[in-house]
């Protein structure tokens, strides 16, 4: 049985978030997609969009819709992927009879290695907020857990006192897909969380609930909050462009790799699902053992 693509799109949406997505993937998928239905509009207006209609030409039209208007490769390779997920949905659940999206190609592009901060610029940035006050600790205890375990901001935002055993000094974050994994914390981040508990009751109310992190007012801080402060820490030691929150999490990836550690040990705290995804990092961690050579080894260089 078929349906109105909105009606598909809405369905979609619904059953992502019932499955733990971040909230950044989740808007991404909502952009791609109500992109894509004002796309078809311009085939089938005034009728509406049925699902069933959208063939696979339509879709590589819209890519290259896409592309004419300024999206790069990576930009065009995450809406490829939008669409194989969406439309594999609509078929799974016997809304298609075909699936257009099946033969849909990824672009390539070149893999961009992720911004991270060195150790002497983390220590600079964790130094910054100030420790007299509730939400200063709170503040430096956000980026001593961020960087301590490679949390995500979501994971950060969403933490419960529950997840948090500062005994054993680690910490329970329920990631992506609501899949659950265990990560240890530091001595800095742990003292950093204990000072931030014993004042979190001054900004407690009973819209608090069990949150780690609190705002101003006493509610959870949300993600896109923590990404704001966050924001604002780390334009003061960034030295370029480009830098994001999630720089913190890099940061933690690659110092881990550049320090020895096993890269599925990484791939298990950072909660990838595949090593891939964790591989990226030791790119970073070669280039650095690449300087260290060439400053280092007689026969490095070519002799004149």
């Amino acid at each position: 049985m078929s349906a109105s693509l909105a009606e598909g799109i809405a369905e979609f949406l619904r059953v992502q978030k019932t499955r733990g997505l971040s909230p950044q993937t989740l808007r991404a998928y909502r952009s791609d997609l109500e992109k894509l239905h004002a796309f078809l509009r311009r085939y089938f207006d005034p009728q509406p969009v049925d699902a069933a209609q959208v063939e696979h030409l339509f879709l590589r039209d819209y890519l290259r819709d896409c592309a004419m208007n300024g999206c790069g490769n990576r930009s065009l390779a995450r809406k490829a992927t939008t669409l194989r997920v969406f439309f594999t949905h609509l078929h799974l659940h016997g809304l298609l009879e075909d699936n257009p999206a099946a033969k849909l190609s990824v672009p390539k592009f070149d893999q961009k290695l992720p911004q991270h901060f060195s150790e002497k610029k983390i220590e600079e940035l964790l130094g910054i907020p100030e420790t007299n006050t509730p939400l200063g600790l709170r503040n430096r205890a956000v980026m001593e857990l961020m960087y301590s375990s490679g949390l995500r901001i979501s994971e950060a935002s969403g933490l419960t006192l529950g997840q948090l055993d500062l005994r054993r000094r680690q910490v329970r974050v329920l990631g992506k897909g609501n899949k659950e994994r265990v990560v240890p914390l530091g001595v800095p981040a742990a003292d950093a969380m204990r000072r931030w508990l014993q004042v979190r009751h001054s900004l407690a109310n009973e819209k608090s609930g069990d949150a780690v992190f609190l705002s101003r007012t006493g509610r959870p801080v949300s993600s896109d909050t923590l990404r704001q402060i966050l924001d604002r820490f780390l334009r003061l030691v960034a030295e370029s462009e480009g830098y994001s929150p999630h720089a913190l999490r890099h940061s933690f990836a690659t110092h881990m790799l550049s320090h020895g550690a096993d890269l599925t040990a990484v791939q298990e705290m950072l909660g990838h699902e595949r090593l891939t995804s964790t591989e990226i990092y030791t790119h970073t961690t070669l280039e650095q053992l690449r300087e260290q050579y060439e400053q280092a080894h007689p026969r490095s260089k070519k002799k004149d």
